[in-house]
């Protein structure tokens, strides 16, 4: 009767055992897609940047709920100066595309988010590092000085190329609320992102000044801000904990 006894007892705390940890894991889609757009401004060797657009399309591989690998295309326009207030009277706008590989790590993958309600609703936190290549279409450019010009009137042309490839590299910083579908599973995405992208060249603003005569010490940047939204799919994996 003892063993009996003890063999009830044993299986029955086996069962809660897999129970328990079969309760504290979740399922989620290994894939996603998504689109979105905001504002830029850029920061590069004319002396102060302008607004402009930037339009994107993502697709991401999750590695788990919470790290994704993924890639970005984005078209949209850079520009900055204006002829009459730039202390060089110098301006340009830049049609470019671009497309990056990006990894992004959010703070569900670091933190056990059910030990509060707070860390739950922030658990979409993320930053992210990538590398890519951002093609420059330089549409419009001040390459001489206008003659009305207060200093050096008729000056140019000022050196650099309408059309170049640099390399680049976007460091992300962003927020995912996540929506579930009607079976409970992580389906739909909004997005919040603030992207700061560092380029390897002199293409962004179309100047490549000497440095003798302009002070030109500095990688060109561009920040963009944006709204997206984004679509889970794929394969169905198994995550070690409740999401």
């Amino acid at each position: 009767m003892i063993v009996n006894l003890l063999k009830a007892t044993y299986l029955t705390l086996l069962f809660v055992f897999i129970g328990s940890f079969s309760f504290a894991q979740s399922s989620y889609f290994n894939m996603s897609y998504g689109f979105g757009g905001g504002i830029n401004n850029s920061y590069t060797d004319v002396y102060q940047g302008s607004i402009g657009y930037t339009t994107y399309g993502v697709f991401d591989f999750h590695i788990t709920p919470f790290v994704t690998l993924g890639l970005e295309g984005q078209y949209g326009l850079i520009q900055g100066g204006d002829i009459e207030t730039d202390p060089n009277n110098r301006q340009f706008v830049n049609k470019y595309t671009a497309l990056s590989a990006n990894v992004k790590l959010m703070l569900g993958e670091v933190v056990d988010y059910y030990q509060s309600e707070f860390l739950y609703k922030i658990r979409g936190l993320y930053a992210g590092l990538g590398i890519g290549i951002i093609n420059n279409n330089i549409t419009d450019i001040v390459r001489i000085k206008p003659a009305w010009a207060a200093s050096n009137p008729g000056y140019g042309p000022f050196p650099g190329e309408n059309k170049t490839l640099n390399m680049m590299v976007p460091l992300n910083l962003g927020f995912n609320y996540y929506i579930n579908d009607g079976y409970g599973y992580m389906r739909y995405v909004i997005n919040f992102n603030a992207q700061s992208t560092v380029t390897l060249g002199e293409g962004l603003d179309g100047y490549n000044d000497v440095r003798t005569q302009f002070k030109n010490f500095s990688p060109d940047i561009y920040s963009s801000f944006t709204l997206g939204f984004r679509y889970m799919l794929g394969n169905i994996k198994t995550y070690r904990r409740t999401l």
